[in-house]
């Protein structure tokens, strides 16, 4: 009995940790995204597709309707999009994309956990090549999932290749199809779990156990970070 609460009691620990710090990311980017391009889903399909994700991971209702009124205010006007690029321990590449309403701020928080932990930030666009961006949108797979159809179906919006692992798909296309492939989505109604602009690694290593220890370290304190919205990394 004693082990089974203490279970469950750490299970919503994790959940509550969970929450606090992904939640408000997601309420950051329902914000930029009606800033850039108004409060109306139905006209803004970059704010239709950062809803979707925020439902996708369990966003209250109340907190999305917040995020998108907060966009006409002073808070939201101050917030910039900026990203940072740097090297961390055996080989590891990060490309870090903020939101954030203070630059300076953001820059030192990244510099400073680069430095103590066995990496650097580097110049913007050193690290470009070393990814190419794609458009990525996950989905859940059912029985009834007819995949060859799906891409029969997906080409011509886009599609490039199509992933399936433990019930999720990822479809997969270039840059440029960002919107045709999510339109494409919508057109054929399928829910989307999960839909944005991924920067891949052209060339990702595998690092041993102890290695991926030091890495995970470095990432795990920049995905903390307030400011940061979402890390590429050059892991397989």
């Amino acid at each position: 009995m004693g082990r089974a609460f203490e279970c469950r009691r750490r299970a919503k620990e994790a959940r509550w940790d969970t929450m606090s710090r992904v939640f408000p990311k997601l309420a950051k980017s329902i914000t930029m995204a009606a800033k850039n391009g108004g409060p109306d889903p139905a006209a803004n399909a970059p704010l239709r597709l950062a809803i979707a994700n925020a439902k996708g991971q369990n966003l209250p209702k109340d907190k999305i309707e917040a995020a998108i009124k907060r966009a006409a205010g002073k808070d939201a006007a101050d917030i910039v999009e900026v990203a940072y690029e740097g090297k961390g321990p055996h080989g590891s590449l990060f490309y870090i994309e903020c939101a954030t309403d203070n630059t300076n701020r953001s820059v030192v928080n990244m510099k400073t956990i680069f430095n103590k932990n066995g990496g650097q930030i580097v110049n913007s666009g050193q690290l470009d090549f070393m990814f190419t961006r794609k458009a990525v949108v996950e989905f859940e797979v059912t029985p009834e999932t007819n995949l060859e159809e799906l891409e029969l179906e997906l080409i011509d919006a886009g599609l490039e290749e199509l992933d399936v692992e433990d019930g999720i798909a990822r479809a997969i296309g270039e840059y440029a199809s960002f919107s045709s492939l999510t339109a494409g989505f919508e057109k054929l109604g399928i829910p989307v779990k999960k839909a944005g602009l991924e920067r891949i690694p052209t060339q990702p290593i595998e690092l041993t156990e102890d290695q991926m220890t030091e890495v995970e370290a470095i990432l795990e304190k920049i995905e903390d970070d307030d400011d940061v919205q979402v890390v590429f990394t050059n892991l397989a």
